[in-house]
């Protein structure tokens, strides 16, 4: 079984969905599948510094970069069109046995359904949450013509659609689209545990032992709700925390950040350490003291996971698709998008914490038991083969 795997980009700047790609055909090599991506070398306003037009291996994958056209016009930028990309799928797609396509309303994402359609190779697509009502809304006109002109046909005439939660599910059927769907969770690689991580982290940012920590660990985006944390983060300044705003986003956005921490007078309790990776990142989720994630949208959340998974407790809203999948089982403070509710609800963490720690570790277990990227790929493949041979028992 060959599958190939199209997003518009991998950069470390777009957040969850490139290491979902990333992290998903790994798993499925090491199952035996042979999977490979293929993407521009787009990086937000910059470019990806890696070979192009030929197999390179990227963080433990195979993948093939191309060229991003990149004018001053930034929407134009962030569509990612790439001619070299689309002269290659249109050569080589027919090899693959099935395409799996990550993203919508991006020119490799789009240009890559229309390909496979048009060379009858079966493919599917993640939208990535984009089909959300808060998505939608966001450029809604340009997002509507495009929709109704490309993205439509492209979705109801794919193979099968895959939503991580039921959540995403349910709201992108507002569009009434035709074509089968499957809900598959993404899952995560359990963390290295780091002995007496809470010193070592305390230490690390120059901060007293007895210091507490509230944790954002996400690409920086305005649907993150940071708008809404920080005002309410301003409303317990007579608590005693530091807050540790970790991640990467567009220069304009990091400004309205920083803009909103001086309104609200938190810039001298805010640590921005920019984007991490790796073991700091291990440390900063396991030696803090509560996670913080107020999105409009999230049709997963992998941030939320990965916290839950270091035994990190987690205050997130209900418009995360992951956490609306664990409402029920007592996981995570899910809270009301409203900055008074909000910091009342912050209050109430920091005030017992080990209530707290009880319901972080019923997370981890949890987390831990269901979902790793070796039961996703084994999930995949079956979805894979089942589409591929309904495929060619439809094919003359």
């Amino acid at each position: 079984m060959n599958i190939l795997h199209v997003i518009p980009s991998i950069a470390n700047i777009r957040g969850g969905p490139s290491l979902v790609a990333i992290e998903t055909v790994r798993a499925l090599n090491e199952l035996g599948i042979n999977s490979c991506i293929v993407t521009t070398n787009d990086n937000g306003e910059q470019l990806l510094d890696v070979p192009l037009n030929r197999w390179t291996e990227y963080e433990g994958v195979s993948i093939q970069f191309f060229s991003r056209f990149s004018p001053a016009i930034t929407p134009i930028r962030e569509f990612a069109f790439s001619s070299q990309l689309t002269y290659w799928l249109w050569h080589n797609i027919s090899t693959f046995d099935l395409v799996h396509i990550h993203a919508i309303f991006s020119f490799p994402s789009t240009v890559a359904m229309v390909i496979a359609r048009l060379r009858k190779v079966p493919y599917i697509v993640s939208p990535l949450g984009q089909l959300t009502t808060w998505a939608l809304q966001q450029r809604s006109v340009k997002k509507q013509i495009y929709l109704n002109l490309l993205e439509k046909s492209n979705l109801n005439k794919s193979n099968s659609i895959h939503y991580t939660s039921e959540q995403e599910q349910q709201e992108a059927s507002s569009l009434n689209l035709s074509a089968p769907s499957f809900i598959q969770p993404h899952g995560l690689a359990l963390p290295e545990i780091i002995v007496d991580a809470r010193a070592e982290l305390r230490t690390y940012l120059n901060l007293p032992a007895n210091e507490t920590i509230i944790l954002f660990l996400s690409r920086l985006h305005l649907k993150k709700g940071l708008d809404l944390t920080i005002p309410a983060l301003a409303k317990l300044k007579h608590n005693n925390f530091t807050f540790l705003l970790a991640g990467q986003g567009t220069a304009e956005y990091e400004a309205e950040i920083e803009a909103l921490l001086e309104t609200h007078q938190l810039v001298s309790r805010t640590i921005r350490p920019g984007f991490v990776v790796g073991r700091l990142k291990d440390l900063f989720l396991q030696g803090s003291d509560l996670f913080v994630l107020n999105s409009y949208s999230e049709n997963f959340g992998m941030a939320v996971l990965e916290a839950m998974a270091s035994g990190l407790p987690v205050l997130t809203s209900p418009n995360v698709g992951f956490a609306s999948m664990v409402q029920t089982q007592d996981l995570c403070l899910i809270v009301p998008q409203e900055v008074a509710t909000i910091a009342e609800r912050i209050a109430y963490a920091l005030d017992h914490p080990v209530e707290m720690q009880e319901m972080a570790q019923r997370a981890k277990t949890y987390v831990a038991e269901n979902f790793t990227w070796n039961r996703v790929a084994k999930n995949l493949i079956e979805i894979y083969q089942q589409i591929i041979d309904q495929s060619n028992e439809c094919s003359p």
